[in-house]
């Protein structure tokens, strides 16, 4: 599949699915831009492994996608440099799992301002751009913890994701019919995030998966690139579930 001449920000890119999701866009010869908040070793040393592996341009840009005046700054940086916006991947995404009884306000927010409002925020801006090119693609990283798989220690975070998947449909009617924008819904991957819980969770979650493992972040990029790619045209407002048949 042939990205050439596209350029593409993912955010919070510098490891897990994001990380994925940059090196499947470059291997199409996509230009890509590495968003990442916290993790500044990760992101440039995935920006030089990119670099140096796949001959696509790379930029590296720190955001805190919840600040408004962060994302604003970060994608007027990419139109300078870069020219034109093709492809957003909004994947920036933070959990905080905790015993019902222990949530707080202030942790139930931070989940809402990076999973939700900072999708909100990149999608605006960027997509100011993609009408004026009368062209784009959304791709927003959603969860099926957004629709029906329910952990009553990640209701933030399901509720986040949750709102994810109703900005996707109000973004796809809204930018229609220039701007396609979609979402994927991943089950269990195995991520850093998802290596730390309990083994004998992990192998229950497991036997309740048709495949019988967990994805790896590779096959949720594969998914990414296809609805970033003009393969997916005539797709707009949808969810892609990616769970293994959980």
């Amino acid at each position: 599949m042939n990205l050439e001449n596209m350029n593409a920000l993912v955010t919070g890119a510098s490891r897990g699915i994001g990380a994925s999701i940059v090196e499947v866009l470059a291997r199409n010869n996509c230009n890509v831009i590495i968003n990442y908040n916290n993790s500044e070793k990760e992101a440039y040393q995935l920006g030089e492994y990119i670099k140096n592996k796949y001959n696509v341009k790379v930029l590296t840009i720190k955001a805190d996608v919840s600040n408004e005046n962060d994302v604003k700054n970060m994608i007027e940086k990419i139109i300078s440099e870069f020219g034109k916006l093709d492809i957003l991947v909004n994947n920036a995404g933070i959990a905080i799992d905790t015993l019902f009884e222990d949530k707080t306000k202030e942790n139930f927010q931070k989940i809402l301002d990076v999973n939700l409002i900072g999708t909100f925020l990149v999608s605006k801006y960027a997509s100011k751009y993609m009408l004026e090119q009368k062209h784009g693609k959304i791709i927003n990283i959603s969860s099926t913890n957004g629709i029906d798989t329910f952990y009553p220690m990640s209701l933030d975070y399901d509720a986040s994701k949750a709102g994810v998947i109703s900005l996707t449909k109000n973004f796809a009617k809204e930018l229609a019919p220039y701007i396609n924008v979609n979402a994927v819904a991943p089950g269990w991957v195995n991520t850093d995030m998802n290596k730390e819980l309990d083994e004998e969770f992990i192998e229950e979650e497991i036997n309740k998966i048709f495949m019988k493992r967990f994805a790896e972040p590779e096959e949720i990029a594969n998914v990414v690139l296809f609805l970033a790619s003009p393969l997916s045209s005539y797709i707009t407002g949808e969810v892609i579930r990616v769970d293994g048949g959980f």
